[in-house]
């Protein structure tokens, strides 16, 4: 008995024990994984905002500190020898760094990339979202 056989045996019973037609039955699943298919679309996109957000704020923080370095540069030529100015990482470099534990180690500086996770997904049956690394909202 093949798999196809199967799924429409079930069909042919709920729609029996629903008192519908198999082709109503059909339709309903059909939208379900339509719904189901929406909202988890829903979810990427609030995702990805989010991480856009995250990503232009960097970008701007990046931007003024190298407009501070090259100001930096212009107003003190010999700038190698004045004292070592506190930099930060980017995401990205920070997970280079968190890869090889010495470099991590030496510059004490392994904060967690918002972006190491992964996405979260919609579980149609719970009627909630949830995040793998994040506790269920009870």
């Amino acid at each position: 008995m093949g798999f196809f056989n199967l799924l429409q045996k079930q069909k042919l019973a709920l729609a029996k024990q629903l008192n519908l037609r198999p082709r109503q039955v059909e339709v309903w699943f059909q939208n379900r994984r339509a719904r189901t298919k929406l909202k988890q679309t829903e979810v990427d996109c609030e995702y990805l905002k989010r991480c856009c957000e995250t990503l232009t704020e960097e970008n701007r923080r990046l931007q003024k500190e190298l407009q501070e370095l090259r100001a930096l540069k212009t107003s003190n030529p010999f700038y190698m020898q004045s004292p070592a100015t506190t930099l930060t990482m980017c995401p990205s470099c920070e997970r280079v760094a968190a890869a090889s534990p010495p470099a991590a180690a030496a510059n004490g500086k392994t904060k967690a990339s918002p972006f190491a996770v992964t996405r979260p997904r919609f579980y149609p049956f719970s009627q909630t979202t949830t995040h793998p690394n994040q506790p269920a909202a009870s």
